[in-house]
């Protein structure tokens, strides 16, 4: 029988496919910018809140590419067939920079292997 939840494994390896992602994206953004003379603030603020907001924007819509990349996605606890909202994907991307990998630590007692930012924000991951 296939396992419904994915291994915590699987779990880092779609964090670090969108963590080498966001960090790409900064590298091509600060260097495109640098190109041009007088660049306005508020055009590097809003580059840098859109890749702040990358993951709970994307595990609103489907998935972030690292959990489309290894098959997992985001959904509310109580109906897992049901994507999460914009309030919950915000909710648990702040609990999960806040807490790091300690969120992790309840990942193996817990029968849906959700961490703390999963139990704090309602929702579960999933395989697909």
């Amino acid at each position: 029988m296939e396992e419904k939840y994915p291994f915590m494994i699987e779990r880092i390896q779609s964090i670090l496919i969108d963590s080498i992602l966001v960090i790409a994206c900064m590298i091509l953004f600060s260097d495109v910018l640098s190109n041009f003379k007088d660049v306005p603030n508020w055009l590097r603020a809003l580059l840098l809140i859109a890749l702040f907001l990358y993951e709970p924007i994307a595990t609103t819509f489907g998935g972030t590419i690292g959990n489309n990349i290894k098959g997992i996605r985001v959904r509310k606890n109580d109906d897992e067939v049901q994507s999460i909202n914009f309030f919950q994907a915000l909710i648990r991307y702040f609990f999960k920079l806040l807490l790091g990998w300690l969120s992790f630590i309840t990942i193996f007692s817990s029968d849906k292997k959700r961490a703390i930012h999963d139990i704090v924000s309602g929702t579960v991951m999933v395989k697909v």
